[in-house]
């Protein structure tokens, strides 16, 4: 590849400054692997030649940057590499395959997972944004190597954004605080977080950063001396006991103090109103050591320690953390961990960077990200939506965890808020599906059982459970709610194809004929016309209500070029028998609640089947205006499951009456899920109930009771 206007590898001394600094920076490698690199600034500077950055300079210098940040990290000759080229496929004439062929196909397979997907087209920009995620993210689960590029290019930009327009810094900023940042957290590299972290804070609110930004340097001026005390403090009585260690102050950052402001609801002064220090020592055993005499030297505060080191967190940090009461009245937070757990906090998975997971044990933010990247993998596979899949990965980058403990003393980690339900996932998909409740430190609870730090789960399953659309109000966790809802789609096809037989099947019977008796080629033609590939989704698109029965059954006779046998009116065909089991075809009508036993009507709505109506409902009579979207249904004999219904009840205004009334509905065994007051007065009150009953007799049994607590003066259903 020709390079006429570049100085050659060997020939250094005609090198631009950019590049000597990131030779020197990366003199750790190999003699033979420096000259590689070289060669792909050679390479990457002939295709960038007269593009510029928004700066005004050579474009070749941010890949140039962005390989010096990793070289920061101490990464391999190929990350280098590949940060050098990472925009030349999408950018220059350079192809794939000359890229291939001068530095390898591994080199290749980076760049290809790190160039940008401007050219791919979408809906929205939103949806765009998704599917840029969705595949980098993907490209992470092939090779942990591509996202360190990614982070180094955004961390890159991020302290170059000066040079870009203020509409394209706040969403650079705002997606740089929202997705890269947590995803930097996620891998355990606190050290990039942090600084993205401020860039996106100082870029997003500047007026907010610079008065923070003040206020720490204002408020280190006047505590510098306390701080130097407390350190020569511990760092006097550690020595003292004989542990090697090094105390370093830790000052905190101004993303970190506004963050907390907004989410702690506390003052700056509460929050620097903490000294903090990192005691860095040898071993495991040493930080243990060191608690010991920082305990002693300073009183803890009660239930502010916690143990990293036995249980990591879910990106592999590890260290020992306590609060102590200071000598002037402040609390201390004190952070213990030895060099190794040091490094991997600050630079996570490229601590001591070990890419093939054969070449030696990997650090366990490494193993950690391995695990969560395998998880993403499989949630993708089952999630088509790039949006949703990336909803559930901004799921998982929440940061607060919650340890908690299998039977076999296995430990999970899940986000805060976490329920069984979604421990039950976090076990095995299967796990989840069967699950009917959960053993929690030896207590039965229900699913939705939100979960602490520390408690031992069981998850208790059952061949016949299944899950049920009510879970996806309580899940927290991304697995939890794919999974729920992968199921629940099946489920829904397999309901709304067997539906849309009996609609089909009941219009044709009026036209005195039945799907059978249609000839697979004049059917093959009409779903062709229909530009529909299988029989089940011209039935499931009838259910949900997006094509007319009738319609398709007159078109179905037509195209069988006879006449049907017998007139419509002759032949009244029989009504569709509903169990109100069918997922994702039948809805029921808020307006009018329906329940088994009242006389009811479908309404086909487009998109979502059909909508259940009382006959006696105000609004029927607008909807029968539309007979081709009627359904003629019923209840079959065998209706099980709770279904919603109102009440409105007059009761005397005094103390205790709604315990009163709220005990006889829970005595008729029906759950209340709403109660509000419609009317109130001195002397009466009208009380609105939502409650769950299972049918129109159910109910009835509700209302006497509810009479009978003498408190009452009327109980209706609402509507009437």
């Amino acid at each position: 590849m020709p390079a006429a206007t570049h100085p050659s590898p060997e020939d250094t001394s005609a090198l631009p400054p950019y590049v000597l600094a990131l030779k020197e920076r990366i003199a750790y490698l190999p003699e033979q692997h420096v000259a590689r690199v070289l060669r792909a600034y050679q390479v990457g500077a002939v295709a960038h030649e007269g593009q510029l950055r928004k700066s005004g300079e050579p474009y070749i210098t941010h890949p140039i940057a962005v390989a010096g940040i990793l070289a920061e990290f101490g990464m391999d000759a190929e990350t280098i590499i590949a940060a050098i080229l990472h925009d030349t496929l999408e950018d220059t004439a350079l192809s794939r395959t000359a890229l291939a062929g001068e530095f390898g196909e591994p080199v290749a397979e980076l760049v290809d997972g790190v160039t940008k997907l401007d050219k791919m087209r979408f809906s929205s920009r939103q949806e765009a944004d998704a599917e840029s995620f969705r595949k980098m993210l993907l490209a992470m689960a092939r090779d942990l190597r591509v996202i360190l590029i990614k982070l180094a290019d955004r961390l890159h930009n991020m302290r170059t954004l000066g040079a870009k327009d203020a509409e394209s810094r706040r969403r650079i900023a705002s997606e740089t605080l929202e997705i890269y940042a947590p995803i930097a957290q996620r891998l355990g590299m606190n050290k990039i977080k942090a600084e993205l972290q401020d860039l996106g804070f100082r870029a997003l609110y500047p007026d907010r950063y610079r008065v923070i930004s003040e206020r720490i340097r204002a408020a280190l001026g006047n505590r510098r001396e306390a701080m130097g005390r407390i350190e020569g403090s511990l760092s006097a009585r550690l020595i003292e006991e004989r542990i090697p260690v090094r105390v370093v102050g830790r000052i905190k950052s101004p993303w970190s103090i506004y963050s907390k402001m907004r989410s702690e609801h506390k003052s700056f002064a509460q929050l620097m109103d903490v000294y903090g220090f990192r005691v860095v020592t040898d071993s495991a055993m040493s930080c243990y050591m060191a608690l010991g005499v920082v305990h002693a030297l300073y009183k803890p505060v009660d239930r502010r320690f916690k143990d990293f080191i036995a249980i990591p967190k879910a990106n592999g940090y590890q260290s020992l953390h306590t609060v102590l009461l200071g000598p002037f009245g402040a609390p201390i937070e004190v952070q213990v961990r030895t060099e190794e757990m040091d490094s991997v906090a600050e630079r996570g998975v490229a601590a001591h960077w070990a890419y093939k997971t054969d070449s030696g044990p990997a650090n366990s933010a490494q193993a950690r990200a391995r695990e969560w990247l395998s998880a993403l993998a499989d949630s993708q596979a089952n999630t088509p939506s790039a949006a949703e899949f990336i909803e559930n990965v901004k799921i998982d980058l929440f940061p607060d965890e919650t340890y908690l403990f299998t039977p076999r003393g296995d430990i999970l980690s899940l986000p805060r808020n976490a329920t069984a339900l979604d421990f039950a996932y976090a076990v095995h998909t299967d796990v989840g599906d069967h699950a009917v409740a959960a053993r929690v430190d030896k207590k039965l609870l229900p699913l939705r059982t939100r979960l602490e730090s520390g408690q031992l789960v069981e998850i208790i399953t059952a061949p016949s459970a299944v899950p049920n659309p009510a879970w996806l109000e309580f899940v927290v966790t991304g697995k939890a709610r794919t999974a729920i809802r992968q199921y629940l789609k099946h489920l829904q096809h397999e309901d709304a194809v067997d539906f849309g037989h009996r609609m089909l099947d009941r219009a044709l019977d009026a036209l005195g004929t039945n799907l059978d008796a249609i000839q697979p080629a004049v059917l093959e033609r009409f779903l062709h016309k229909s530009k529909l590939k299988r029989l089940e989704e011209l039935l499931a698109e009838i259910a949900l209500g997006n094509r007319m029965p009738d319609q398709v059954a007159s078109q179905l006779v037509a195209s069988r070029g006879t006449t049907a046998r017998g007139a419509p009116a002759q032949h009244v065909a029989e009504n569709i028998r509903i169990t109100g089991a069918e997922r994702g075809v039948l809805s029921f009508a808020n307006c009018c609640h329906p329940l088994p036993g009242d006389q009811i009507i479908g309404y086909l709505s487009p998109g979502k089947g059909i909508v259940v109506h009382r006959t006696e409902c105000p609004n029927v009579a607008e909807l029968r205006k539309s007979p081709e979207r009627c359904v003629a249904i019923e209840w079959d004999r065998d209706v099980q499951g709770d279904y919603r219904a109102e009440l409105r009840i007059e009761v005397i205004n005094r103390p205790g009456v709604l315990a009163t009334v709220a005990a006889a509905i829970a005595a008729a065994d029906s759950n209340i899920e709403n109660v509000e007051y419609v009317e109130r007065d001195m002397a009466a009150a009208t009380l609105l109930f939502t409650i769950e009953v299972k049918n129109r007799k159910h109910l009835a049994e509700v209302i006497r009771r509810v009479r009978r607590t003498g408190v009452v003066s009327g109980a209706y259903r609402y509507p009437l």
